[in-house]
């Protein structure tokens, strides 16, 4: 069982994202924005992050940024309705290991967590 940090500032995507993560037999914590998604990593790193790209505060961009420039290896699943080639080419370069549009469903999240914890 891995320990997956879903952050997104929508608690009824972040209820939907839990309970696929629980289908797919892993253990779920939640972060409501970017900058409580860093604090969680620096204080108990998840083995995998799926976070949302436009969010108030810190947005995905940022969290890619961050977790970039600190080394961090936890792969990291961006959740996103914007699917234009821009915003997923920059995603990849900050280091995103995939992109999903929003919203998935169940499968296609399994799928990506047991992708992304594969890849380690």
């Amino acid at each position: 069982m891995a320990l997956i940090l879903i952050t997104d500032d929508a608690a009824f995507s972040r209820r939907m994202i839990r309970k696929a993560v629980q289908e797919g037999g892993h253990e779920a914590i939640e972060a409501a924005n970017g900058n409580e998604c860093l604090e969680i990593v620096a204080s108990n790193p998840p083995d995998c992050i799926i976070t949302d790209l436009l969010m108030p505060e810190l947005d995905g961009f940022g969290v890619l940024k961050a977790l970039r420039d600190c080394g961090s290896k936890i792969p990291t699943i961006v959740l996103s309705a914007d699917i234009q080639d821009s915003a997923r080419q920059q995603c990849l370069e900050l280091g995103a290991f995939m992109m999903l549009k929003k919203p998935p469903k169940a499968p296609e999240i399994i799928e990506a967590i047991q992708k992304a914890l594969s890849s380690k």
